[in-house]
């Protein structure tokens, strides 16, 4: 074979290639955008249902935030007025909301670290626990977080009533005195958010403890028999060898139990109703609901920051482990 026919045979054959390379790249690319196509229409009724029961409601309070709106615009069917920023500018120099926000702020880094700290206490109590005894404690655990909240706080209410509250009495049985007698817990407000505290921390720890229990399963068992081989405490297992395992999980649980602790409200509308002194106890879920009655925009103004301070308080720890998860 002359040099000319290979030549010609070596250039057909590169060319076959080249070929069947931009035949398999056409391929994929349809592919992909076959699969895109149905991921868009698989997704798209969900879109639409969030759109429409999300996204329009808060545009719409983001619109209201900046008009005069009442129920009298409501009534009438005519237009608000634009008034800028007034509403929030009277939210923080004319109301009580900074006191609120100040306290709701408190009230949710303190019911946050305690279900944490109950929470993950409780999960690894389970792993050390028999079956029999594991069983009990999830069934516990699952009856307390499967409560409707204004059941709870009912319940609650009645173990911490004036009258016939059984802390009342178990308090004179142990003093051998009357001095607890009739002795509300809820016109205090120190008292009333240690009751709040109670109830809130009791239906919220299962949740944490369930999500990290089934957490720490994942961490691989000879990890931590060789950790103990080399001397290491139970305390310095956890922190240099579970915690990292669980790190994503233990933040995520996080941000919800932000989230949830400050937009609180069954509770402790159901505990002002039963004595509580609302003035001195509202959170921003009462507040928002007992302020200006008909005032959508200021409401709605209320809504906006809150939904701003939600965002800024988790926005942080969900980049953290986007970062993380990219790592």
């Amino acid at each position: 074979m002359s040099s000319h026919d290979t030549l010609v045979r070596e250039s057909s054959t590169a060319g076959e290639h080249d070929e069947a390379i931009a035949t398999a790249t056409a391929r994929e690319k349809r592919r992909k955008r076959r699969d895109a196509r149905s991921a868009w229409a698989l997704l798209g009724p969900s879109l639409i249902i969030l759109g429409v029961m999300v996204g329009y409601p808060a545009v719409l309070m983001v619109i209201q935030s900046f008009t005069d709106y009442t129920v009298k615009n409501k009534v009438l069917g005519t237009t608000p007025n634009f008034i800028g920023f007034e509403n929030y500018i009277d939210l923080f120099s004319e109301s009580d909301f900074p006191v609120v926000l100040m306290r709701s702020l408190a009230l949710m880094v303190v019911l946050t670290v305690l279900n944490m700290l109950f929470g993950i206490l409780v999960a690894v109590l389970m792993t050390r626990l028999g079956r029999a005894w594991r069983i009990v404690v999830s069934v516990g655990l699952l009856l307390a977080w499967a409560m409707p909240p204004l059941t709870a706080t009912v319940v609650w209410g009645w173990i911490f009533d004036t009258q016939y509250g059984l802390v009342n009495w178990t308090l004179n049985t142990i003093s051998g005195t009357q001095d607890w007698t009739n002795h509300s817990w809820l016109l205090n407000p120190w008292s009333f958010f240690f009751v709040l505290t109670i109830i809130i921390v009791w239906q919220s720890v299962p949740f944490v403890a369930f999500t990290t229990y089934a957490a720490l399963g994942q961490v691989p068992g000879e990890v931590l028999e060789a950790a103990s081989l080399d001397g290491a405490t139970g305390l310095s297992r956890f922190r240099l060898i579970v915690f990292p395992y669980l790190r994503s999980v233990l933040t995520v649980v996080l941000v919800l139990q932000i989230i949830w602790n400050l937009r609180i409200f069954t509770q402790v509308y159901a505990l002002q109703s039963r004595g509580g002194i609302a003035a001195e106890t509202n959170v921003l879920g009462t507040y928002l609901f007992r302020q200006g009655v008909g005032e959508f925009g200021a409401t709605a103004a209320i809504g906006v920051v809150m939904v701003i301070l939600l965002l800024a308080l988790s926005w942080g720890y969900v980049r953290t482990t986007l970062k993380e998860e990219e790592l």
